[in-house]
């Protein structure tokens, strides 16, 4: 499992991609769905008699709309979007592939399927199956009704064991979590995540999360590992895209063949975590500056190295891309600096639009 930083304050944990693992033949299940309209995420209180019942017909509405997806280096999960054969899922379960096989819930031979459009800033994707026949579109949540203490189902296919359903609870909500860039992650960062107690595992990526109404309210996306264990798992700590973000998206896929409007902001540069003398992080080196961009706009100048914005330290790349994430289009936020001859500075500067491509 590929390890990330994790943006939770004052959180001894890294974050682990939950997808995918390597590809293991003879797997097969779930993916999601688009929904038609939204519906509450709320699940209806539940006596402890009638759990049991709960669990296994939600299971049964839901599950059918989970699917497995295969490229040539791993498997993960999605989620069944609409009747025409659009599935959700997250970027890095498709990775750089454009060409993949699905298997669905109901069963059958694996079917081709082509990627869309990803989406990696935000870790998600989606992807087209050929042959749409079968396909139960699944049932979409509002994410902003979710409450901390819901009973949630984690449905994917962890390890390639297909069609697995894990239990837990929504532990807290909008979390920032950020994953490093490197060849198998696409160095998102996700803001609002959804934590949950859910047991989460490579392939269960792209999968649902969902409530007892049987809607899904969030895309398992992460887990976390502790380092003082040497890297491994933090028991009940995995985090979720929000529904309302995941539908948001995907739409603007389906729709016009791209993302249109990110709703996310962006400072305009590129960069690189900066290494101090003492051999720990010390700020983010501007590479280079957008033309035309809020950090040109400002004065902010290749060489230069942030240090903080609106106050909050940026020691690394991470850090400033979960700073900026949590702000809008059109704010005006302040940046510290080091300016290459050495001298501090902070400046204004007015957040544009990130870009999808």
């Amino acid at each position: 499992m590929r390890e990330i930083a994790a943006g939770l304050a004052a959180a001894a944990v890294l974050l682990t991609g939950c997808g995918p693992p390597p590809t293991t033949t003879g797997a097969t299940t779930p993916t999601a769905t688009r929904p038609t309209s939204p519906s509450p995420a709320t699940s209806h209180p539940v006596a402890p008699q009638g759990l049991e019942a709960a669990y296994e017909k939600v299971i049964a509405d839901v599950l059918p709309s989970i699917v497995q997806i295969n490229t040539k280096v791993g498997l993960g999960s999605g989620i069944v979007f609409d009747r025409s054969g659009h599935i959700v899922t997250n970027a890095h379960v498709v990775g750089q592939a454009t060409q993949m096989t699905v298997t669905i819930a109901t069963g059958g031979a694996p079917r081709s399927a082509r990627l869309v459009k990803s989406f990696p800033a935000g870790d998600l994707a989606v992807i087209k199956v050929d042959k749409a026949d079968g396909l139960r579109p699944a049932r979409f949540g509002d994410s902003s009704k979710v409450r901390v203490g819901q009973i949630v189902l984690a449905m994917g296919n962890p390890l390639g064991l297909s069609g697995s359903v894990t239990n837990g609870i929504v532990s807290a909500l909008g979390r920032t979590v950020s994953e490093p860039q490197d060849p198998g992650s696409p160095g998102a960062t996700i803001a609002g995540a959804i934590q949950t107690s859910a047991a989460i595992n490579p392939g269960n990526s792209g999968g649902a999360l969902v409530d007892l109404s049987g809607s899904v309210i969030g895309i398992p996306t992460l887990a976390a590992t502790d380092p003082q264990l040497g890297g491994g798992a933090a028991p009940g700590i995995g985090f979720a895209i929000p529904s309302n973000t995941a539908t948001d998206i995907a739409r603007q896929i389906v729709k016009n063949g791209k993302v249109t409007n990110s709703h996310r902001a962006a400072l305009g540069i590129r960069g690189s975590t900066v290494i101090g003398s003492d051999g720990q992080p010390a700020g983010v080196g501007v590479a280079s500056v957008e033309r035309g961009g809020g950090a040109e706009k400002a004065g902010i100048r290749p060489g230069d190295v942030i240090t903080s914005i609106n106050g909050k330290p940026t020691n690394t790349m991470a850090a400033l891309a979960e700073i900026i994430t949590t702000l809008r289009p059109g704010a005006r936020a302040k940046v510290t600096l080091i300016r290459a001859d050495g001298t501090d500075e902070t400046v204004t500067v007015t957040l544009g639009q990130l870009q999808a491509d």
